[in-house]
């Protein structure tokens, strides 16, 4: 079994396992939304897990600052919020209010923005496109 500082293990059999995920460190920063609407733009970290046998699929642990920005992202994804709090508008819908402990499942090409309150942490799962 391999063991990381920030308490990341792989096992033999490629199970990878993020122990004790809502207060995990060494996140990887990820630079700032692609359409920021706050400034200064909220800042982005995570760390991603590849997932043998699910290429094209993207999946890991990921964080946001307070901060508002637009979700362009044409791919299905499921989500856990693990820490957190923050709204999501949809494109021509009502707000969502989402904190930790919720789950969202977000069909393919959702638009809309987001507008994050407390420093948001997730586990969340980028479905492929399908051609």
């Amino acid at each position: 079994m391999t063991t990381t500082a920030s308490t990341v293990t792989t096992t033999p059999a490629g199970i990878t396992v993020l122990h004790q995920s809502v207060t995990l460190g060494g996140l990887e920063d990820q630079g700032a939304p692609a359409r920021p609407l706050s400034q200064p733009p909220c800042r982005l970290s995570g760390i991603d897990v590849a997932l043998p046998g699910a290429e094209g699929h993207g999946s890991g642990l990921w964080q946001c600052e307070p901060g508002r920005f637009e979700r362009q992202l044409p791919n299905a994804e499921v989500m856990h919020i693990l820490a957190g709090a923050c709204r999501f508008t949809p494109t021509g819908g009502q707000p969502i209010e989402i904190r930790a402990g919720d789950t969202l499942f977000f069909p393919a090409r959702t638009t809309g923005v987001w507008e994050v309150t407390q420093t948001l942490r997730k586990v969340f799962v980028v479905m492929a496109q399908q051609a």
